[in-house]
Order: C-alpha cells, then sequence, then structure tokens
C-alpha cells in the first residue's frame, strides 16, 4: 500500500529529473529513442529524421533519473549495482540506466513504447513492404505457420511484430494468446490474452515452461536472445503453431544461423532440424539512410541435404525464387 500511494510521488520527481523537454518527446509518437551519453549530450531519434542533438542534462538529474527508474522496480541504483534495466514509471517505455564505475558518467536510453499500431496494409502503401511480402505473411497467419521477424538494433522488428498480431487477432479473434517478453512492448487486442515478463529471478526459459501449462492456442515471444530459443521451437513443434518472436539480426538467413547459436546454448546436439520443422516464416526488416523497409520474407520448407529449404520473397515482387 505505501508503494502504491508514494507512485504518483516518484512520477512527479521523476518528470522533474528529465525536464520539459524530454517528458514532451516521450509524449511525442514520432520519438523512437531518447539517449544520456556519460558526457551528459542528449540525443533523440524521431521517424524519418534520424538521431539529433537534444541539449544537455546535469549529472545530477540523471542520477535521479536512473535512481527513481530503480526504486520503481522496487531495486537500488549504486556502485555495486550500476546497471538498471526494465519499464519507465511513465508510460512503460523501455529503460536502461548504467552508473559509474562502468560509466564515466551517468548514462541511458529510452526506448520509447509505439504508441500507435501501424497496420500491415500501412507497410505496403508506404513501401516498407511490397505488396507480395505482405500476402506471404497473410498466407502464414492462416496457415498457423510460426513467423520469425529478423533486424537490427532499431529496425522496427517489434513494431511489425504487433502489426502482424493485429492480422493474427483478426483472423483467428477466439485464439489464446500467451505473450512472453521482458519489458512490456508488444501491442495485443486479443480478448483471450496473458502476458507474462521476466524478473531478475524468473527468466525467458522458466517463463516458457509456464507457458505450457497455461493452455496456450499461439505462444508470442518478445524477443529471443539466449537458450531459451530451444525452448519455443520444441513448444511451437509440440501443438502450438501460430506463433510469433523477434530476433537480433541482418538477414533472414543470418537469423536462422543465430537460432543455431542460441540453441546450442542450451543443447550439445546441432538443431538445425528442429529450427527447419519449428520455424516457417522469417522476415528481415533493416533501416536504411531512406527509412525502414523490408528486406526479404523466406518460407523455410525444412532441413534437408544440409541446407534450409527455403522460398524467397525478396523486396522486388518480380524477384520470387526457389532456392
Amino acid at each position: 500500500m505505501t508503494q502504491l500511494r508514494s507512485h504518483p510521488r516518484l512520477v512527479r520527481k521523476l518528470q522533474d529529473a528529465l525536464g520539459d523537454q524530454l517528458c514532451f518527446a516521450l509524449d511525442d509518437a514520432s520519438v523512437v529513442e531518447i539517449m544520456l551519453n556519460p558526457d551528459g549530450r542528449l540525443y533523440i531519434e524521431r521517424l524519418g529524421h534520424g538521431v539529433a542533438e537534444a541539449g544537455v542534462m546535469t549529472s545530477a538529474a540523471a542520477e535521479v533519473v536512473i535512481g527513481s527508474v530503480a526504486h520503481a522496480l522496487q531495486s537500488e541504483a549504486d556502485d555495486e549495482r550500476p546497471i538498471i534495466s526494465g519499464e519507465l514509471p511513465i508510460g512503460g517505455h523501455r529503460f536502461e540506466g548504467l552508473l559509474p564505475p562502468i560509466v564515466s558518467g551517468p548514462a541511458f536510453t529510452i526506448r520509447r513504447r509505439a504508441s500507435r499500431l501501424i497496420p500491415l496494409s500501412d507497410y505496403v502503401s508506404s513501401k516498407v513492404m511490397t505488396e507480395g511480402q505482405a500476402s506471404a505473411i497473410r498466407s502464414a497467419i492462416d496457415a498457423r505457420m510460426n513467423i520469425v521477424i529478423s533486424g537490427g538494433t532499431g529496425s522496427g522488428k517489434t513494431t511489425l511484430a504487433n502489426a502482424i498480431l493485429a492480422e493474427i487477432v483478426a483472423a483467428a479473434p477466439d485464439d489464446r494468446m500467451v505473450i512472453l517478453e521482458d519489458t512490456a512492448e508488444i501491442q495485443c487486442a486479443a480478448e483471450n490474452a496473458v502476458c507474462l515478463h521476466t524478473s531478475d529471478t524468473i527468466d525467458m526459459a522458466r517463463l516458457l515452461k509456464s507457458t505450457m501449462r497455461l493452455r496456450p492456442d499461439r505462444i508470442i515471444v518478445g524477443e529471443v536472445r539466449d537458450g531459451a530459443a530451444l525452448t519455443l521451437l520444441k513448444a511451437w513443434n509440440t501443438g502450438h503453431p501460430g506463433g510469433v518472436t523477434t530476433i537480433h539480426s541482418n538477414t533472414a538467413m543470418s537469423a536462422l544461423r543465430r537460432l543455431e547459436q542460441l540453441t546450442a546454448e542450451a543443447s550439445q546436439q546441432p538443431m538445425q532440424e528442429v529450427i527447419g520443422e519449428a520455424v516457417d516464416l522469417v522476415v528481415s526488416i533493416e533501416r536504411t539512410g531512406k527509412g525502414r523497409r523490408v528486406r526479404e520474407v523466406i518460407h523455410i520448407e525444412g532441413y534437408r541435404n544440409n541446407h534450409y529449404q527455403t522460398e524467397h520473397y525478396a523486396q522486388i515482387d518480380e524477384d520470387s525464387h526457389v532456392a
């Protein structure tokens, strides 16, 4: 009860430390990320405008910001715990804060949650993806295929995952969704949905094991980044098709290699056949100088003769071919 009463005070303290400019930025739908460097310089990335300098913040104010987030997360920020990761108490945006001695001065990044769901049709009309690619994704959804979205940092993986999830909900409104994340970024309009979040003591692998007892129709994982990938693939392969996850990788084929690396953290046996069976579609999105674009969509037909059998839907519709 004390924590609930102190929350408004904590938010006001955090807002004062952030200042009007950053509070306005958090309300700006075009803002992607707010970054404070150890030298006190602020940078803001906006959609279509890239990264621009945004003034400075004192070390004292930065320490208040990081300390306030730590307090909201029921943790402490000090020399022994100089890394604070979690959700910003304002808006639930993703926060990463760093303190000395691992940096020369307080630093943080705030990845702003997308406030507006961008439908798949907008990706086509804005030429981020082709009609052929969108059609391949919709067909995969209708066929209850498992979809992996790959991309680098800031490429728009989660935003695209939200668009695909909206298509899933429209196509299968009665399906029970179980969504697993480190921080809340997935937007799901399904009426029958359960959202689980990792903590300092409960990791993604443990959440996935619990998920199997929650009777999911579709399993959605915000991002796979460790050996929990193997648990997810096995879940997809054992009666839970139609899931979605994202993975940090620059191309569709390197996403499969990345899955091999992650599953190797949990098993000494090669898992290419498991990957080839579990993953049906890989959608690769990238950030270019002209904005984001879906680089390629690959349909995985299995793993045979030491190769993934794939069908490509490239950026140019006419480039479709079978590999």
